[in-house]
């Protein structure tokens, strides 16, 4: 079953800056539509405060049996932040990130016919998705977001969704205890402020190909 491996940035930079309060926009080449191992963008925190770069949305991942020559898989979504592959970045605020988004996609319906349902945050043109980030030998700065159980908006669609923050859990994700962040990505986000757009556009199955780390 796909898990989310599209969303959207239809915003500009600097709408995005204002609204996460970074130090400076940022120039990129990141589309409206993010899909894995793509260019999208993430806040970042500092000591000079917070930062909205551009990176490629995926760890990558290079699996035992691919050939030599072949690109890794980039895992775009976190299962489980105390695994091995994400806490020890998770412990540490420099590794955190803010993934800024307008909405997400899960596919809807049969195989081979899926559809894009869409989702959003009612009276929240822009929100984020909390994430991991860090820097790769393959693609530079990379992001990959935190995944939770799906509340009763999703659930009908996905099992799964981003763990999604308010606004006043903005610092909290990227300044907290390991605690904190668990406890964000184990709690139900509220679905009375989730918006539902269901549409006729096929997902486009040969775009979604990133992953879940487990």
């Amino acid at each position: 079953m796909l898990v989310c491996n599209l969303y959207t940035v239809r915003t500009s930079p600097d709408a995005i800056a204002s609204h996460f309060a970074t130090v400076a926009s940022v120039q990129t080449n990141a589309p409206d539509e993010v899909y894995p191992g793509t260019p999208g963008m993430a806040i970042t925190q500092s000591d000079g405060g917070r930062e909205l770069r551009s990176m490629t949305w995926g760890f990558p991942l290079r699996l035992k049996d691919m050939k030599p020559e072949a690109k890794p898989k980039p895992v775009n979504n976190i299962a489980d932040l105390t695994k091995p592959m994400w806490i020890g970045l998770a412990r540490k605020p420099q590794w955190r990130c803010l993934i800024p988004l307008t909405a997400f996609a899960e596919a809807e319906g049969p195989k081979g016919k899926m559809t894009r349902t869409w989702f959003s945050l009612r009276d929240e043109p822009i929100f984020a998705w909390g994430g991991l980030w860090r820097v790769s030998d393959e693609w530079g700065p990379v992001y990959s977001g935190a995944m939770t159980d799906a509340n009763e908006a999703v659930a009908p669609v996905h099992n799964r969704m981003p763990v999604l923050l308010h606004r006043d859990e903005y610092d909290m994700w990227l300044n907290g205890s390991l605690d904190d962040l668990l406890a964000l990505q184990q709690r139900v986000f509220p679905s009375d402020g989730i918006e539902i757009d269901r549409t006729s556009e096929l997902w486009v199955r040969k775009r979604s190909t990133g992953a879940e780390a487990p």
